[in-house]
């Protein structure tokens, strides 16, 4: 049973936030969910959109100016949060990079998260499930797409990647596209998973590329050459392991943009087109 939060009129539709219990991750949940103007008459296409580290799902729906393009094309968005949250874990909250903001969208298995540190079947099954149930007038079922940005856009890659057929299209914005090979990712894997290296790669897009077998993929990625953090990053890891497996990889390098909102907001049209592209078939 969700809970409405807010309600705000947007380029014609509705934008707002809903609240849940979670039975993955065992803790009320916030999502946003826009809804364009022609789903007050039809079941409209959804794509999910992960943010972040330290994100909400604030801070999409009230950056990134989706709400435009998601009128002009017809498609509902979906913005949920990047973790549980107040769950009363020792550590949780001590740094930014980890614990609450910082799912990083992996099913945990240590022991002190894996009770609420579920963000991968949160956001590929339970989320969908609620949205499709609640929503079951204005939601096309089986017409569904994933992006996201940076820990977001890993996901968005990893859910699509594990999930052959289910997602119609997938992009990201400078994601974090290697995690077993930067601090980022080796802190969260490590942390959620354990020492094990052979769960970690279960949630890393470089070697799942290898192993993909499923409909053909156009992966679209936006990267802005200024981005502070591509050291992190790695870019070229997916272009060389998209070449390696013959996978269909648009990385467009944007001169001069970073890793900020301001970056997402400039090719938020193109990526909306993109999963319009094939969403509206």
């Amino acid at each position: 049973m969700t809970k409405e939060v807010s309600s705000n009129r947007s380029f014609g539709g509705w934008q707002k936030v809903f609240e849940h219990e979670s039975e993955e991750c065992k803790c009320p949940m916030k999502f946003g969910i826009f809804f364009p103007p022609q789903a007050e008459s039809k079941k409209c296409p959804v794509v999910y959109y992960l943010s972040g580290l330290t994100c909400t799902e604030q801070n999409f729906i009230s950056k990134s100016g989706v709400q435009r393009s998601a009128a002009k094309h017809g498609l509902i968005i979906v913005a949920p949060d990047t973790s549980p949250r107040g769950c009363n874990i020792e550590g949780e909250d001590d740094s930014y990079d980890f614990g609450s903001g910082a799912g990083f969208y992996v099913d945990a298995t240590e022991e002190k998260w894996k009770t609420n540190y579920r963000m991968y079947s949160y956001v590929t099954k339970e989320l969908p499930n609620v949205i499709n149930k609640e929503f079951e007038s204005q939601v096309e079922p089986n017409k569904m797409s994933v992006f996201g940005h940076s820990m977001g856009g890993h996901g968005a890659l990893v859910c699509a990647l594990k999930n052959p057929g289910k997602y119609k299209s997938v992009s990201a914005f400078a994601p974090i596209t290697n995690p077993t090979q930067c601090p980022w990712g080796q802190k969260a894997l490590s942390g959620y998973l354990g020492k094990d290296s052979d769960s970690h790669k279960e949630y890393d897009s470089c070697l799942l590329i290898k192993k993909y077998q499923g409909p053909k993929l156009d992966i679209l990625v936006d990267q802005g050459t200024k981005d502070q953090f591509l050291h992190e990053l790695l870019p070229e890891h997916l272009v060389r392991a998209c070449g390696d497996a013959g996978m269909t990889l648009n990385l467009r390098n944007q001169e001069g943009y970073d890793h900020s909102y301001y970056f997402i907001s400039t090719f938020m049209d193109d990526h909306i087109a993109h999963h319009a592209k094939y969403l509206n078939l």
